[in-house]
C-alpha cells in the first residue's frame, strides 16, 4: 500500500533524475503484473448526446453548437467487427449521458458484439439505473468504465451541476456496479480549477482503496465552448494543480504503484498535449493500454469532449494502424485475448 507520504514526495519532485525513479519503479511494476504487451481496446462513440451541463465537456446538453449523433445498431456492428479484425480483444461502447440510447438498444449491441467471438464489452456510459446496469450485465457486458474525476465532492459539484434535483452517486454506484459482477473502472482528470495537491493525493488513496480493475488519468483540457473553456485561465497559487503532461504522468505512476494490477490506458488527451510523445510518455510510465478509435469517420469530429480530441480524419483503420506501429517500435508487442485484470484476493476493494 503507498503511504500518504510516499505519494506527496512523488507529486511534488520536480528533478527529473529523480523522476526517472518514479518512471522506473512504475514500468517495473507494469511489467512483473501484467507484462510487457499493450492491449488494444477499439473505442465506439455510439452517441454524443448528454443531459448533463459539466463546465468544461463540449458535448455539454447546453452547447447549441454540436452537431448530435446516435449510431444505428448496424453501424456499431460494423465498427465493432473492425475493432475485432484488427486484432482488439475489448470493444468500448462510451457516449454522452444520453436517455435516447434505451437500454435495450445497448443490450442488442452487447449481445452482437459477443456473438462475434471471444471478445470483452466495456460500457462507459454514464450514470444510469441499477436495473438498467443489470440488464446489461445479463447480455454480457463485462466492464463499466465510471469516472469519478476528483473524490472532492465539492469540487466535483462545482464543475458537474446535478442533473435536476437528483445529486451524483458515482462512488456508491461503483460499488453496486461490483456486486453485480462489472470489472470496474474509474479514473481522475488532473488540473481541475480549485483542485490542490491534498485534493490530487486524496484522489490516489481513493484509486487505491476501491482495488480497480481500470483506471483512467488525464489532463483537464477544457472545450471552449463550455464556462470553464471561455474564460481565461486563472492562476490558482502554489496549490493549483497544473493540467500538464508531467503531472499527469505522475498520477499515472502512481496509479500503477497503487494498483499494480489494472489496465491503465495511454490516453488520447496525453496526445492531445504532446502529439508527437505523449502516448510513449504513458506507455513508459505504467500504461498498457491504447484505445485505437473506431468511431465511423463521420461521427468522430461530433464527439469533441475537448478540443484535439478528433483532430486526425483519417480512417479509423489506418490511424489504428499508425498507433500498432508507435506500439511496437517501443519494443512493446500487441497483446491478444481480453486481457481481464486479475485482482489479488487480499485486494478487497472498501465498498461505500
Amino acid at each position: 500500500m503507498l503511504s500518504r507520504a510516499t505519494i506527496n514526495h512523488w507529486l511534488c519532485e520536480h528533478d527529473p533524475r529523480r523522476l526517472e525513479e518514479l518512471w522506473a519503479e512504475a514500468d517495473r511494476t507494469r511489467s512483473a503484473w501484467v507484462g510487457d504487451a499493450v492491449h488494444l481496446r477499439g473505442l465506439i462513440e455510439v452517441s454524443n448526446h448528454c443531459v448533463r451541463a459539466c463546465h468544461y465537456c463540449g458535448i455539454r446538453a447546453e452547447n447549441a453548437g454540436v452537431t448530435r449523433y446516435r449510431l444505428t445498431h448496424e453501424q456499431v456492428m460494423t465498427a465493432a467487427r473492425a475493432a475485432l479484425a484488427f486484432g482488439c480483444g475489448t470493444v468500448v461502447l462510451q457516449a454522452g449521458e444520453d436517455r435516447g440510447l434505451s437500454a435495450g438498444a445497448v443490450a442488442a449491441m452487447i449481445r452482437g458484439i459477443k456473438a462475434l467471438g471471444d471478445i470483452a464489452v466495456t460500457l462507459s456510459l454514464g450514470e444510469r439505473s441499477d436495473v438498467e446496469f443489470a440488464q446489461w450485465r445479463a447480455a454480457g457486458a463485462d466492464r463499466y468504465l465510471l469516472r469519478i474525476e476528483t473524490s472532492n465532492e465539492t469540487l466535483y459539484r462545482a464543475v458537474h451541476p446535478p442533473r435536476g434535483r437528483q445529486p451524483s452517486e458515482r462512488k456508491a454506484m461503483l460499488a453496486r456496479l461490483r456486486a453485480l459482477g462489472y470489472a470496474i473502472g474509474s479514473g481522475v482528470l488532473v488540473g481541475l480549477p480549485g483542485q490542490t495537491w491534498s485534493d490530487l493525493a486524496d484522489d490516489i488513496v481513493f484509486l487505491e482503496e476501491r482495488a480497480l480493475d481500470m483506471i483512467g488519468v488525464g489532463p483537464f483540457i477544457a472545450h471552449p465552448a463550455t464556462p470553464l473553456g471561455a474564460q481565461p485561465a486563472e492562476a490558482g497559487g502554489t496549490e493549483q494543480v497544473p493540467a500538464d503532461e508531467l503531472t499527469t504522468c505522475k498520477v499515472m505512476a502512481l496509479a500503477r504503484l497503487a494498483c499494480p494490477w489494472a489496465n491503465i490506458p495511454s490516453t488520447t488527451a496525453l496526445s492531445a498535449l504532446d502529439p508527437e510523445r505523449g502516448r510513449e510518455s504513458g506507455l513508459k510510465r505504467g500504461a498498457n493500454v491504447v484505445m485505437p478509435n473506431f468511431t465511423p469517420l463521420p461521427y468522430r469530429a461530433f464527439y469533441e469532449i475537448y478540443p484535439g480530441k478528433a483532430a486526425c480524419g483519417d480512417e479509423p483503420d489506418r490511424v489504428a494502424e499508425r498507433l500498432k506501429d508507435r506500439i511496437t517500435r517501443l519494443g512493446r508487442p500487441i497483446a491478444a485475448g481480453r486481457g481481464d485484470a486479475v485482482r489479488p484476493v487480499e485486494s478487497a476493494p472498501v465498498c461505500a
